[in-house]
């Protein structure tokens, strides 16, 4: 049999990723609300829990996950308010990621939840890098504009702004490395570094303008990849930010990797990308039992620790033995080899471009028991109507263009934008319902902790975009024709099925036609609309003589077809032409006659006369005419 291959994967460190990290996003979007609440411990509340608590609190014994009675006892001047709705912090994290996306520019900005953004910005740091005067590095200028020079910040490319990790001075304040020169700019290992630097100024600049604009604080991390960028933030909360230096590679024997000593110490289950059944699986191999779990509340906590480094040095330990261990039925191609990437601080997954139209809109809730019909239909139908108004708040937005076409600017002010019509911006094609059921006692008594979730996918109905039916009226609809068929089909028995949770999403979107870029083409029906205001200033229209002042004898059919006095010296010339294709035919002259000689203008311009042909025509085709005098037979 043949050994596997221990090797560790290759990396790929030529990009520089930012990740932000919102401090306490829930408690911060209160404390934005009302600034006294920074000062005081601050929770927030879902069922009876804390989902969240500011740092005040922390300070206090507060900490998240706590039962609500706990934390009573633990600090009672602490201030509860109540998280349920969830409208606040969705507005709220759209307003903070719409800002970061605003520096971006080649709009690679990803959202993970509400309170994490990546940003990958290795093409302003390459654009800035070409700029450095190796010379004069403690006075760079950052430019955050490529056709804008004054857009930008002042820094000291000679050091890296906040806190730094590296395999030569693990955690410091301040870097330590030397500073690089023109000479040393030219090894790899000296670049990255620099480039990190960079990344590190412009990270501190927005985490500054990120605070002073809009009132959040955040935590930051700067690396090469998603994986190493979220992890380094961690170091220091809140309000910081680190950057993982160079060596990202052992470059000799006695020289370890940053990368290496810094991701070994973390626990398995700490690592993006390895979930809480990946981990378990993993604990289970290396210890060669089952883990030891913490009987609270938070699902996936362990007293045991097995850190990447003891899962990575372990006997025959490779991609190999990582996929028999994980594979089966239902796993990812090549999990083996991807684990064993992460294993290593490897993560070569591409930051998502920024996207005006989730993916998907789910909503969810957890149970302590749910069991019988009835109960399912209440909860169903709560959930339905949060789905059906997140879709109108994510997926609808308002026609202004219908509602003020062909307004002047003044009606445009005034405009109530409130009854304006409302279009999609994309239509989830698929209704996906999960539920979560609770396995059975075992002998002892016991019940075994479950995550497996089942699902039904069925198509959405076409009346869910309906945006004049009530969202009462939409849900009921939903319910007796989507939802309780795709629960009966999860759920054949009457009850007894002990749901702990219950899951309803709108998946598979396809986006509508719009203007935008990131439309699927031109919504051809908004243009015809827009037409007219468009085509206004070349409108050619039929003006009957007005009669009501008495000034006009009255128009008749016999005054079309007579020529009027002014024009029958100019009917009788275009009938002097003969044979040139210029010449204005019998329709074209009915058309000037009616539509253009009758202007309003002080002088009208009668045309020109060819000098060789005697043909009369505008002055703007004159010059044509008369190259077609001059050309060969």
């Amino acid at each position: 049999m043949q050994e596997p291959d221990h090797k560790a994967p290759t990396r790929h460190d030529g990009r520089i990723i930012i990740h932000f990290d919102y401090d306490c996003f829930y408690a911060a979007v209160f404390e934005a609300e009302s600034p006294v609440l920074k000062s005081l411990p601050l929770a927030v509340q879902q069922k009876q829990i804390i989902v969240t608590c500011n740092y005040e609190a922390r300070k206090r014994g507060l900490h998240k996950l706590q039962l609500i009675r706990e934390a009573k006892k633990v600090c009672p001047e602490v201030i509860i308010v109540l998280g349920e709705d969830l409208t606040r912090f969705r507005n709220a994290s759209k307003e903070l990621y719409a800002f970061l996306r605003g520096y971006s520019w080649n709009e690679k900005v990803e959202r993970l939840g509400f309170d994490e953004v990546f940003l990958d910005v290795t093409d302003m740091i390459d654009y800035n890098l070409e700029l450095l005067n190796p010379h004069d590095l403690p006075s760079s200028w950052f430019h955050l504009d490529r056709d804008d020079p004054c857009r930008g910040f002042a820094y000291d490319a000679t050091a890296t702004f906040g806190h730094t990790f590296s395999a030569t001075n693990n955690r410091s304040d301040a870097n330590s490395n030397p500073v690089p020169t023109s000479s040393s700019l030219s090894e790899s290992g000296d670049v990255l570094e620099c480039r990190l630097r960079l990344g590190s100024h412009l990270a501190g600049h927005l985490r500054v303008q990120l605070e002073e604009q809009k009132g959040y604080s955040s935590t930051v991390g700067i690396s090469t990849n998603k994986l190493i960028s979220k992890l380094v933030g961690n170091l220091y909360k809140p309000k910081g930010q680190t950057t993982l230096l160079p060596p990202y590679v052992s470059r000799s024997e006695g020289e370890g990797s940053s990368v290496m000593q810094f991701v070994d110490a973390h626990e398995i289950g700490k690592i993006p990308g390895i979930g809480f059944k990946l981990a378990q699986k993993i604990r289970e191999h290396i210890l060669s039992r089952e883990a030891v779990f913490d009987a609270g509340l938070v699902y996936g906590r362990t007293k045991e620790k097995v850190t990447v480094k003891e899962v990575r040095l372990h006997p025959g330990m490779g991609p190999e033995l990582l996929e028999s261990v994980l594979g089966g039925p239902g796993s990812t191609k090549g999990i083996g080899m991807k684990i064993w990437g992460l294993l290593h601080g490897v993560d070569d997954t591409e930051v998502g471009k920024a996207r005006d139209v989730p993916r998907q809109i789910s909503i969810e809730d957890s149970y302590i028991r749910l069991d019988n019909m009835e109960e399912v239909r209440k909860e169903l139908i709560l959930l339905a109507k949060s789905l059906i108004r997140r879709m109108h708040m994510d997926l609808v937005e308002v026609d202004e263009d219908d509602d003020l076409s062909g307004k002047d600017d003044e009606q445009v002010m005034q405009a109530d934008k409130s009854n304006a019509p409302r279009r999609w911006l994309a239509h989830p094609r698929t209704l996906r319902l999960t539920t979560r059921p609770r396995p059975p006692l075992n002998l002892d008594g016991s019940r075994s902790r479950s995550f497996k979730r089942i699902s039904r996918s069925s198509p959405m109905p076409t009346f869910i975009f309906s945006l004049t039916e009530s969202v009462d009226a939409i849900a009921e609809k939903l319910l007796t024709d989507a939802l309780i068929p795709s629960f009966r089909k999860l759920h054949p028995k009457p009850s007894g099925w002990n749901l702990s949770l219950v899951n309803i999403a709108a998946t598979n979107m396809s986006e509508t036609a719009s203007d935008e870029k990131h439309g699927a083409g031109r919504d051809i029906g908004k243009m015809f609309r827009r037409q007219d205001d468009v085509l206004k200033q070349w409108r050619v229209e039929d003006v009957e003589p007005s009669i009501e002042d008495g000034s006009h004898e009255p128009f008749t059919p016999q005054d079309r077809a007579s020529p009027r006095p002014e024009f029958v010296a100019l009917d009788g010339l275009l009938n002097v032409s003969k044979g040139s294709e210029d010449t204005l035919q019998a329709t074209q002259e009915s058309s000037l006659a009616d539509d253009i000689w009758d202007s309003d203008h002080d002088q009208l311009d009668l045309g020109d006369t060819c000098n060789v042909c005697g043909s009369i025509m505008p002055s703007f085709a004159m010059a044509a005419h008369e190259r077609f005098h001059v050309l060969p037979d």
